[in-house]
């Protein structure tokens, strides 16, 4: 019997929090980095090699976490603001037009600038074929 009471007890605040906390909790959802593949072809001449083209899209308050790639990447701004965090360097502040690099196995992320209304870049990855595109790090 106790355990009957407990049991309605539990879902009784479930749906009370379903309910009322809906509100509560999309406010809190931070906003996601949308990323994009375009195409991907095998690298001409290199055995185990795969090219591939994509983009990331960033709207405020986004960011893509830390993460490697299994091969290096070479990026351009197309509009907005984003930061290039990779650890052990300063932060790179890119606005639209500007270019970066990631050599491979470089622990980085990108985030929308703070107080902009975020970014898209466009990379071109050279990996190795059949691996992940991204491996989150901690």
């Amino acid at each position: 019997m106790l355990k009957r009471t407990r049991l309605r007890v539990a879902a009784v605040s479930l749906a009370a929090l379903c309910a009322f906390g809906e509100g509560v909790i999309a406010q809190d959802v931070k906003p996601q980095a949308t990323r994009t593949i375009l195409d991907r072809h095998d690298q001409t001449g290199v055995p185990g090699k795969e090219i591939v083209l994509g983009t990331a899209e960033l709207p405020a308050g986004a960011s893509v976490g830390w993460h490697t790639h299994y091969g290096d990447e070479i990026g351009y701004v197309l509009k907005g603001d984003l930061i290039l965090k990779t650890r052990g360097q300063p932060d790179q502040t890119l606005k639209a037009g500007d270019h970066f690099f990631n050599p491979r196995g470089a622990v980085h992320s990108l985030i929308a600038a703070p107080g902009t209304a975020g970014g898209t870049a466009l990379s071109t990855w050279i990996v190795d074929k059949g691996k992940p595109l991204a491996e989150p790090v901690n």
